[in-house]
């Protein structure tokens, strides 16, 4: 019987790359459902190739459009849009692939942690803002939760085969979590301040959002993973290491009491992960190239420098304050990297603002969504303050 796919954050880099994967075994996916916000040729070209039951987009405006395009191709596709419509179509499928970026996919991959769901989990936001919260919901609905992001995907294969976050720690020493530095490795701190948000995209490794680029740059998208790691496998933050990489073959590694370390290599292609979680424990074909060993020339690691990348020692301590403030950093780096793509801060004043937001918003202790979500808000409003007086 084949597995019935929703997607989440189709139009993204991450939503192209699992169907790509899926497009390779028809006999064993079918898609049920297909999400955008506003890329509504990108969602009906995709809507007319894989004939979902449902296709969701943001608002009505871009639904009446998507409407039109497939009503002209006799698509039998029905169309939802906003947060709602979101939430009910992880209800109608077996696997859900979480890969809207940032908090706007926090509500509906809780629905579908909640929906009792295999989650396929590529937003890595949904757990720093939600930790406690979604990781309860998971065991309370016996969700099955497999994490995508190349490091912890490669971690989770290293880690033992009867691994229960909450027993015993199987002898696990510590937790590595590679990193290829970004664009401005080799970069002094004082040639940043007039760079532009097409060279903090230029990633040199992987094809990825504009979003998620501007993180790497920053390494936030690092600080980002470790608070998820955090999570998912109930790592104490003292148990987490980051060591730059730059080649990015090795995707991450686990160290052992013994002195092991196991470590998970491949071509730098999300194909991999992907594979991997659709058809876990199984492995099938992602289409990706394989690694020929013999052809690297060398693998460097390094100790990441916290002076040039604040924002990787600004995540580790939201992780040691714990409650809201990993929520609190995550909206106000949001608001940051949105406005440096929009030519509104520098790439240094990236940090600054989200220390300044950290400092003026009150860490809270919150149990629900909705308490989260003040948060969030509380956080963007003040964001928006500190680029007003910048």
């Amino acid at each position: 019987m084949k597995q019935k796919i929703t997607i989440l954050g189709s139009t993204g880099s991450i939503g192209v790359s699992t169907l790509d994967v899926i497009a390779r075994h028809p006999d064993q996916y079918q898609v049920v459902a297909l999400t955008a916000h506003t890329r509504v040729n990108e969602l009906a070209q995709q809507c007319l190739e894989f004939a979902p039951l449902y296709a969701v987009v943001g608002n009505a405006d871009a639904a009446a459009i998507l409407q039109s395009i497939l009503a002209a191709h006799n698509s039998k596709t029905k169309v939802l849009f906003g947060e709602k419509a979101l939430c009910d179509v992880v209800g109608e499928c077996d696997v859900v692939m979480a890969a809207i970026v940032g908090a706007a996919g926090l509500a509906p991959t809780l629905a579908a942690a909640q929906a009792g769901k295999k989650v396929l989990l590529a937003n890595k936001e949904a757990l720093v803002m939600s930790g406690q919260l979604f990781m309860d919901a998971v065991v309370e609905n016996g969700a099955t939760l497999l994490p995508i992001d190349s490091e912890h995907n490669a971690i989770f294969q290293c880690l033992p085969h009867n691994f229960d976050r909450q027993s015993e720690p199987h002898g696990i020493a510590k937790i590595l979590l590679t990193a290829s530095g970004g664009p401005f490795l080799n970069r002094s701190l004082d040639s940043l301040h007039n760079v532009t948000p097409e060279q903090a995209i230029a990633h040199p490794n992987w094809v990825m959002g504009k979003k998620i680029s501007i993180d790497s740059a920053t390494m936030m998208n690092k600080g980002l993973e470790v608070i998820e790691a955090h999570w998912l496998f109930g790592t104490p933050v003292d148990q987490i290491e980051v060591v730059i990489h730059p080649q990015s073959v090795i995707h991450s590694m686990v160290s052992y009491v013994d002195g092991s370390i196991l470590a998970q290599l491949g071509n730098p292609d999300m194909r991999t992960p992907i594979a991997y979680g659709l058809a876990y424990p199984r492995r099938i074909n992602s289409g990706v190239k394989q690694l020929d060993i013999t052809q690297i020339a060398r693998l460097s690691f390094e100790k990441p420098d916290l002076t040039k990348f604040p924002c990787l020692a600004i995540a580790f301590d939201a992780l040691q304050a714990g409650d809201t403030a990993p929520a609190i950093m995550n909206a106000a780096n949001e608001v940051a990297v949105q406005a440096f793509l929009d030519n509104r801060i520098g790439f240094l004043k990236i940090p600054e603002l989200i220390l300044s937001v950290l400092n003026k918003v009150t860490n809270r202790h919150v149990t629900d969504l909705a308490g989260i979500m003040e948060q969030d808000a509380l956080a963007r409003n003040a964001a928006h303050d500190f680029i007003k007086l910048n």
